[in-house]
């Protein structure tokens, strides 16, 4: 009896050991299947979230198709032609272009064929085709914010290098001069002229920048004389707006001041020493200089009525505006219009060239009113047309608050900056 108790014992022990000696790794086991199985948080592109598909980017090259990039990755060519044509609706594989992202995206349950692809024509849209069992394609957008930027600058310089002083996008600044076109000769900035902007940019996925969603107001001092622009819809169901001043009056004039963007002033109105023909000669023009192929944009809408060469002028453009306006455009490189052609204000007829009698590139810019040749830079031209009576109340109540909040913009005064920079070098030195 003793020896079956005694038996009995050593067993239980033995077994109470064995337990104990498993439990250890089970424990283990238990916390590392609890660790490994923490769920990670979902990365989401494209509507797909990244934990569940391998994502490959790459862009389009020359001579890439959709049927080339399919059958690469291992779809045969029965398939490629049942996705192009269940998916036509949506995508048009005619349309992919050189240099345009497109990605692949492969279920890691199943990596041996993709499970969808995903071709970007721009920064926002994309285009989703499904290559599994339900083959189909639907456009998306990814997710786009708006921000608001209100900022103010001096000129010290010219408008380009001090409006991306203050901060101001290159794509702002250039809706900025665009909007001040008709109003404003930037050629004739001074130091001290000021200029403020509230526009709004868009970025993709809060981080990719995609350009100037609009200019929302703009305020310019110039020679001492404020200018303001509000962007305003006149017509909402057609999408019609424009930009006016604080009055009510449409910012666009019937002429640009130049038939230039970026340019210097060589040579003005009046008698002047020819330089090519060395004596004093009556010059009824204005030249602005600029490099060979700089585009040349007619100052106003018209028809063109003479297109050619001769052997003072060069290759030129002469327009007719109306029975008062012409304007001509010599020595250029490149002709751009021909003759008969209905043409829109700022539209480019030709580069900038230096054909004919010239030293260097640039364009004689003349200008006639009622067929005679006149100055345009001390000509009085037609004004501004005013916005719909109609509309006019709407317009002051809608961009009394724009106004306020430019008027409350202020830019660091010239003097205080240079004060500024002298005690930044001083401390340094």
């Amino acid at each position: 009896m003793m020896k079956k108790v005694l038996y009995f014992s050593f067993f239980a022990l033995q077994l109470s050991v064995f337990t104990a000696c498993n439990d250890t790794p089970n424990a283990e086991k238990a916390t590392a299947s609890a660790t490994v199985e923490a769920p990670k948080p979902p990365v989401y592109e494209f509507g797909f979230n990244l934990n569940d598909y391998t994502i490959v980017k790459d862009t389009i090259k020359q001579g890439d198709t959709f049927g080339k990039l399919l059958e690469e990755n291992n779809i045969g060519a029965v398939d490629i032609h049942n996705i192009t044509q269940k998916t036509k609706g949506e995508f048009n594989p005619k349309n992919i272009r050189t240099g345009k992202v497109y990605a692949f995206l492969y279920d890691k349950k199943d990596p041996s064929k993709p499970h969808s692809f995903i071709y970007q024509p721009n920064v926002t849209d994309y285009v989703v085709v499904r290559l599994g069992d339900s083959v189909h394609a639907y456009k998306a957008q990814r997710k786009v914010t708006i921000v608001e930027k209100a900022l103010a600058g001096n000129i010290n310089s010219n408008l380009t290098v001090d409006a991306l002083a203050a901060g101001i996008s290159a794509n702002a600044t250039y809706q900025m001069g665009q909007i001040f076109d008709y109003t404003i000769d930037f050629f004739r900035l001074q130091k001290g002229d000021n200029f403020k902007i509230i526009y709004e940019e868009r970025y993709v996925d809060d981080t990719i920048f995609a350009g100037v969603e609009k200019v929302k107001a703009a305020y310019f001092e110039w020679q001492g004389k404020p200018y303001y622009a509000f962007n305003f819809t006149t017509d909402s169901a057609k999408g019609t707006n424009g930009y006016y001043d604080e009055k009510g009056n449409m910012m666009k004039r019937m002429f640009l001041k130049s038939p230039l963007d970026i340019f210097r002033i060589t040579s003005k109105f009046g008698m002047r020493f020819h330089p090519v023909l060395h004596r004093m000669k009556g010059h009824f023009g204005t030249d602005y200089a600029a490099p060979t192929g700089t585009p040349i944009r007619v100052t106003a809408a018209g028809t063109v009525i003479e297109a050619g060469y001769s052997s003072g002028n060069g290759n030129y453009v002469k327009v007719r505006h109306n029975n008062m306006y012409t304007t001509q455009y010599l020595h250029m490189s490149r002709i751009l219009a021909r003759r008969g052609q209905r043409i829109s204000q700022g539209q480019v007829i030709g580069l900038v060239g230096s054909t004919g009698l010239a030293t260097g590139p640039h364009v004689c810019y003349r200008f006639w009113k009622n067929g005679r040749q006149v100055d345009p830079l001390r000509e009085k031209l037609p004004e501004s047309v005013p916005i719909d009576a109609r509309l006019k109340a709407k317009y002051l109540k809608e961009i009394a608050p724009l106004k306020e909040q430019l008027d409350a913009l202020k830019a660091t005064p010239i003097e205080m900056e240079e004060e500024v920079t002298n005690v930044q070098k001083q401390t340094v030195s």
